[in-house]
């Protein structure tokens, strides 16, 4: 991170250098976004209760042209190896660009987001520990710094997400499900628009605002674990930026296992409507409903490809991030 720079009576407000923090965090969250782009597919659909079905079984064979299906597993590992087997029926059943089914307003909503969270954090911390602990940076610093970053970011960037889900269960599946196929971006943002009104575009918006939790947890951890690999830093070299990247995919895995669960919650509420009808209205009553249904272990549905996509995408932001600040000092 760049260093603090206090501000003083009659400078700007916002620290020396702030437009750093926006454009460092936009390319890294676009270098991050294309590069982890299916792994994103992936989970949105195991978290959607639309292809529940699809997942519950497993295909363990062909035999004379039919296909086997064998009982679920639940192994945790296995997930991971079912991740792969998303991946490759996607390929094979819907083409190689279906993997990358909502970059666009992926890549929309991801380079304001990180723009704005990091543009918040960064000078944000800097501005909190100057007003109010004598320019030190302290876990109360950036805590306050990354709850403000998440509240901000969600509400501004909530509609982008929410077209970027509904591209994303967008397929046959979905279409047997009874759920019309839009063709792109805009097609979807005018059925949102013609079916749900403007409130349809802040669908999971409670969900979104729960989630700062994972944002505030990660930012702590990252800046705690990067302060553990101080004696690395100031070297140069590959040494300084294993650290920095370790301390970064760390810091995400630890937070998305701990707040997994609003992931699951958030993509229910953006999903579009079933025949006309809105299975679910909040997010109280999509908690109770899907441990009704589905127990409690489907709010960590799509988890395993959640962090073979997270975690990697957090280290080549944050590298980026830390690459460019550095570059403009």
């Amino acid at each position: 991170m760049a260093e603090s720079t206090p501000t003083t009576a009659g400078t700007s407000f916002l620290p020396a250098k702030s437009w750093r923090h926006f454009v460092a965090g936009g390319l890294g969250g676009m270098c991050g976004a294309i590069v982890t782009s299916p792994f994103d597919v992936v989970k949105t659909r195991l978290q959607s209760s639309l292809f529940q079905k699809h997942a519950s079984v497993n295909v363990v064979g062909h035999s004379g042209g039919a296909v086997v299906i064998g009982p679920p597993r639940s192994n945790i590992l296995y997930h991971f190896v079912e991740t792969g087997h998303i991946l490759r029926d996607i390929y094979r059943d819907e083409s190689p660009r279906a993997l990358f089914k909502g970059l666009g307003p992926t890549l929309v909503g991801v380079i304001p987001a990180r723009s704005i969270n990091f543009f918040t954090y960064g000078n944000g911390k800097q501005i909190i520990a100057s007003n109010f602990f004598n320019g030190e940076e302290n876990t109360y610093v950036h805590l306050s710094a990354a709850a403000i970053a998440g509240i901000a970011t969600g509400t501004a960037t909530n509609p982008i997400w929410v077209v970027k889900t509904r591209l994303q269960l967008s397929s046959r599946r979905a279409e047997a499900a009874g759920s019309a196929r839009v063709a792109g971006s805009w097609a979807t943002i005018k059925q949102i628009m013609r079916e749900e009104g403007v409130r349809g575009f802040y669908k999971g918006l409670s969900a979104s605002y729960l989630g700062v939790t994972e944002g505030t947890i990660q930012w702590v951890l990252y800046e705690k674990l990067k302060r553990l690999s101080a004696d690395a830093e100031g070297r140069g070299g590959v040494q300084e930026w294993l650290g920095m990247l370790g301390s970064a995919g760390t810091a995400k895995c630890v937070a998305s296992l701990i707040t997994y669960p609003h992931e699951v919650l958030r993509t229910r509420l953006r999903q579009p409507q079933v025949n006309g009808v809105v299975k679910y209205t909040g997010l109280v009553q999509t908690l109770k409903l899907v441990i009704a249904e589905e127990g409690a272990r489907s709010l960590y549905g799509g988890l395993s490809a959640h962090l073979m996509r997270v975690v990697p995408n957090a280290a080549v932001m944050y590298s980026i991030y830390e690459g460019i600040l550095r570059w403009g000092n």
